[in-house]
């Protein structure tokens, strides 16, 4: 593989025909098409050094702290949303999967699954999309893999994004270190992401401009940690929401918590779309909010650095942890009754993530 700031013409004797094309099963046979759709359509928007290198691996150099590394697959359907597509949410994900650690991310991995039969023009939207993302993250992605599967043996297009991170020394951040008293936060509004979606789906015949709120939160984690270096516990709030979010963490840590309901933030979209469709928000996946916990006499400091924030500017406390050995979750509702927020029971809201 040679640089790919050669014109693809220096190896092939036509463009590939992005506009009009599809992919077909050639494209994953090994041969001169896959070399093309590569060339032409991966290396051209993703390009940077270490994908330049052209070989089944990327090699980067020894970072200075410890590693994490996470993974994640992207099925969503339908493949573009307001707000995004299933390339630029397959790199918020994975970055944001290895930010909740308190990890810089330094590289991406990307795996295509690509159903034969998908138009060339909206896989070059996908790539554009997720080359976009990676270089506003400042994560590039620097290996890859594409595969070809039979028409109806897929639905369009899968994505698998593998993260490598450095966690900096002196953080350490875990899901079993919340402790009884300590504060809980989170970034911003729920159920956006999960109601953008729901909303383009055709057989359910509702409309919002409601958009994802995908995003990477490895720049709002950077700043969290700056302001409190001692945060116990961060996660992303995505399948099953945060309900799911914090029963995990109460598991993980043996406690409880107690959340006000009337302190979480909500769109009236989001409200009313939940209302329409008799379903909880606090069930509903987000691609670009995160739960903090902390200590309580730190909540104050983390709140003011995560408002600072773009997108912590709704950021808000929204409880506390609890000794409570049943580890249980409950909502405490504006009317001053309680009650218990469990896991989601079945599937909600299927392929939104």
């Amino acid at each position: 593989m040679t640089n790919t700031k050669e014109s693809p013409q220096t190896h092939f004797r036509s463009r590939l025909d992005i506009p009009n094309g599809q992919v077909d099963l050639s494209h994953g046979g090994g041969g001169r098409a896959m070399a093309q759709l590569i060339e032409d359509l991966f290396r051209h928007h993703l390009d940077n050094p270490l994908l330049r290198q052209g070989n089944d691996q990327a090699l980067f150099g020894p970072v200075r702290g410890r590693l994490v590394m996470s993974t994640d697959g992207h099925v969503i359907s339908p493949l573009f949303f307001h707000g995004g597509n299933i390339g630029s949410l397959a790199v918020h994900g994975t970055i944001n999967d290895v930010a909740m650690a308190g990890a810089r991310p330094l590289y991406l991995a990307a795996g295509f699954i690509l159903e034969e039969g998908l138009p060339l023009a909206d896989l070059e939207r996908i790539v554009i999309a997720m080359a976009e993302a990676s270089r506003a993250a400042g994560v590039p992605i620097v290996t890859g893999d594409t595969k070809v599967v039979e028409r109806g043996k897929a639905d369009g297009c899968f994505i698998t994004t593998t993260g490598v991170g450095e966690v900096p020394e002196g953080i350490h951040i875990s899901g079993e270190l919340a402790a009884p008293g300590d504060a809980v936060l989170v970034s911003g509004s729920l159920g956006d992401h999960g109601i953008a979606i729901l909303s383009r789906r055709e057989n359910l015949g509702f409309g919002t401009d409601l958009q994802s709120d995908s995003a990477a939160l490895h720049g709002l984690v950077a700043d969290m940690i700056a302001a409190v270096p001692d945060i116990h516990c961060l996660r992303d709030p995505t399948r099953g929401g945060m309900a799911a979010t914090l029963n995990e963490l109460a598991a993980q840590s043996g406690v409880g918590m107690l959340i006000r309901e009337a302190a979480i933030p909500l769109k009236p979209e989001v409200r009313g779309a939940c209302e329409l469709l008799g379903l909880d928000p606090l069930h509903i996946a987000n691609e670009g909010k995160l739960i903090a916990i902390c200590p309580a006499e730190r909540a104050a400091t983390l709140l003011a650095a995560m408002r600072a924030h773009p997108l912590g500017q709704e950021s808000a406390i929204i409880g506390e942890v609890t000794q409570d050995p049943q580890r249980l979750i409950e909502l405490e509702t504006p009317f001053g009754g309680r009650r218990l927020l469990d896991w989601l029971s079945g599937e909600q809201l299927p392929r939104i993530c």
